[in-house]
């Protein structure tokens, strides 16, 4: 009997929607666009999170990064025609933190030259970097194509280099670049191998007039032996020499949890043997804490946005229902003067509000599981769509119609027969 009873109720509802198709169509798309908001922002939040968050990871969780920065220029000096500023990270220092903090288990010195890296009429200003064989253990970093630096290739200060797979289609574009010859400044190296990028590329060929970026590799014997310590770089009216020891030293952890305190006591060490500040520590496990914190705020605003969205389409179902209400107040009084409890109406106009909001729901659900594909498509950008945004949408939408929908209901049922029947 109940059962029956709510089957009238919700056919009673349904044909009162379908007799204002267009009404109840556009009452219904404040709720679709709000549910698609919500599902479609938190899951570009979550991609471009995502992706933030395996840039860091890639920098190894348990490694301590210590980079060479050049320190701002004295201004009585800015009248030398050519000067050598001698900043960064030491040799010494390499010795220090390799032999002094008993949790590190491997050190690896970088050094950036910086030369021009041509193949024929191809030509392009990528990071030049020295490095050790261990570079590719330590950072994670896969080989594509070839191999990596071998310690053969230190002992012998063998002229060979690996090139990063933004350079190698670059100079290559339809070519292997292993075997081939390629200059760096005044030297040739023989290309023995290329590395897969840290974040995927397009497949489309890099084009002359677009800036490239990327990294080639050298022995840091062999880097140290061809182009030494000074580099040297032109400016308008000047000549500016620099002198550094290492660019960047990567410390890598025995343990996780003694990553802070090796970090600690490494800048600690520095501030010791440094009277300027021509370094920094950077902590990739420090960076993906707070790259987790920014993404539960950036998940929150994006959220709240889209949950004002749905808000104004509640409000939009609110206000037609009160018309809806005010037209059919006759209608009201005829069946409260029938034998219609108050009961029976509220359950009507709720019955309408739920349907409005499911319907605008259900087909928002859809509409936001489909933009997030048409962003990866069209955009290139990685999204990713969690279990909950689509629960968590749809549960706010319904829920929305009953909110809203109270009110109305309940102003409906509140009427009395008598007056009802009077109205025009």
């Amino acid at each position: 009997m109940a059962l029956a009873s709510f089957s009238r109720t919700v056919r009673t509802g349904i044909n009162s929607l379908l007799l204002h198709k267009l009404r109840s169509l556009l009452t219904t798309l404040g709720v679709l666009f709000g549910t698609s908001s919500v599902i479609s922002m938190l899951a570009i939040g979550e991609g471009a999170s995502h992706e933030a968050q395996e840039q860091i990871k890639q920098l190894g969780s348990q490694n301590v990064i210590v980079r060479s920065i050049k320190p701002q220029d004295d201004p009585n000096q800015g009248s030398q025609q050519s000067r050598v500023v001698s900043y960064g990270i030491t040799d010494a220092d390499l010795l220090r933190v390799s032999t002094t903090f008993p949790g590190v288990s491997r050190v690896v010195p970088i050094r950036q030259i910086q030369q021009e890296v041509r193949y024929g009429e191809r030509a392009l200003q990528p990071r030049v970097l020295a490095t050790r064989p261990i570079y590719q253990d330590v950072t994670g970093r896969m080989v594509w194509e070839g191999r990596f630096i071998t310690d053969e290739d230190e002992r012998q200060k063998n002229n060979v280099c690996v090139l990063g797979t933004e350079v190698a289609r670059y100079l290559f574009p339809f070519e292997s670049p292993l075997s081939k010859r390629v200059r760096v400044g005044g030297d040739y190296f023989t290309v023995v191998g290329t590395l897969a990028p840290r974040v995927p590329t397009s497949d489309d060929p890099a084009q002359p007039s677009v800036e490239v970026t990327g990294e080639v590799f050298l022995p840091f014997e062999t880097a140290r032996a061809r182009y030494g310590k000074l580099q040297v770089k032109l400016r308008a009216g000047s000549r500016d020499m620099e002198e550094v020891d290492l660019h960047e030293v990567i410390v890598e952890v025995e343990y996780p949890e003694n990553v802070s305190l090796i970090a600690n006591a490494t800048r600690e060490m520095l501030s010791r043997f440094h009277t300027k500040r021509d370094y920094e520590v950077v902590v990739p496990l420090e960076l993906l804490a707070r790259a987790e914190e920014t993404k539960r705020i950036f998940n929150i605003v994006l959220g709240s946005i889209a949950g004002i969205s749905l808000l104004v389409g509640g409000i939009g179902i609110m206000n037609v229902m009160l018309a809806t209400v005010t037209e059919r107040t006759r209608e009201i009084g005829i069946r409260r003067a029938l034998g219609a409890k108050r009961f029976h109406i509220v359950s009507q106009f709720l019955v309408e509000t739920i349907c409005l909001s499911v319907g605008g729901g259900l087909m928002g659900v859809v509409l936001g599981l489909a933009i997030p594909l048409a962003v990866e498509y069209w955009a290139d950008m990685v999204t990713i769509v969690t279990p909950g945004a689509p629960l968590l949408a749809f549960g706010i939408s319904a829920g929305i119609g009953v909110v809203f929908g109270i009110y109305p209901a309940w102003r409906a049922a509140g009427m009395d027969p008598v007056e009802a029947l009077r109205h025009e």
